[in-house]
């Protein structure tokens, strides 16, 4: 999943892409580079970030949705707000990736008519406050109890199951300790054995590791998301696609064993 950010003020590339004619290019060349998702969002979720309004977001990402509706790969849009949902999914977008997991008003009804897919997110507190104090008896019971808890909402609104993946949420309302203890566990969460979207790339737990600023962290970012996919991660969440193609070819190959089957 390439990360299409339409945004003055995201942490690792705020401001490159914030035109629409940027944003477009940029999604095409993460499309060449072998993304099989775009994930475009028009509001900043780093920790501490400032609110837009929805008509903000909406002039932000519809441009936007419109120029990549035939480039080749679904469109996922990371948003929160019910009503940019609703006409994200109207212009012709594929899945909404939600950091509050469908929990405001008016969400739940925003996509389950839909044949949309949804990646349901675990957050502990709000974007503009979540990294001041997170707080858990058991990390790992709670992340588990939360998304079976959104999950079995979803269902009752009619969401089937093959519609739904799951996201730990790293970084979002976590100590660094918290963000690594979740990544390295993940796949023993006892979630209804729904497949798995991580999203780690050029975060801070990154940076505190590497001690690298967001744009010197790809390596650290690919390293994490081969961690991801070898513990089952079915979608990464990346900026460097390229780069995180390249080394899951090769890190395919050494699982199996054997080059990949080319077509000649």
């Amino acid at each position: 999943m390439g990360i299409v950010n339409v945004t003055p003020d995201s942490f690792s590339d705020g401001s490159l892409h914030f035109q629409a004619d940027q944003a477009i290019a940029h999604g095409l060349e993460l499309v060449r580079q072998g993304a099989d998702i775009l994930d475009i969002g028009g509001e900043s979720t780093r920790p501490g970030a400032d609110p837009v309004s929805v008509e903000e977001e909406l002039h932000r990402i519809v441009p936007v949705i419109e120029g990549l509706l035939h480039c080749g790969v679904p469109l996922s849009i990371d948003t929160f707000k019910p009503p940019v949902m609703v006409q994200a999914l109207k212009v012709g977008a594929d899945m909404i990736n939600d950091i509050y997991g469908f929990r405001l008003p008016g969400a739940l009804d925003a996509v389950a008519d839909s044949r949309c897919g949804v990646c349901v997110m675990h957050m502990q507190g709000e974007p503009k406050t979540m990294q001041q104090a997170p707080v858990y008896e058991h990390l790992l019971n709670e992340v588990a109890g939360f998304l079976r808890e959104r999950v079995d909402v979803l269902r009752q609104a009619g969401v089937s199951d093959r519609r739904i993946v799951l996201d730990p949420g790293c970084g979002f309302g976590k100590t660094v300790q918290q963000n690594y203890q979740l990544l390295h566990h993940f796949a023993d969460l006892p979630v209804h054995g729904l497949p798995w979207l991580i999203g780690v790339s050029r975060k801070s737990m990154i940076g505190h590791i590497i001690d690298r600023p967001p744009a010197q962290r790809v390596a650290g970012s690919v390293a994490a998301a081969l961690a991801a996919v070898d513990r089952g991660a079915f979608i990464v969440r990346v900026h460097d696609v390229q780069e995180t193609v390249d080394a899951l070819k090769v890190w395919r190959a050494v699982q199996n064993g054997a080059l990949p089957y080319v077509e000649t």
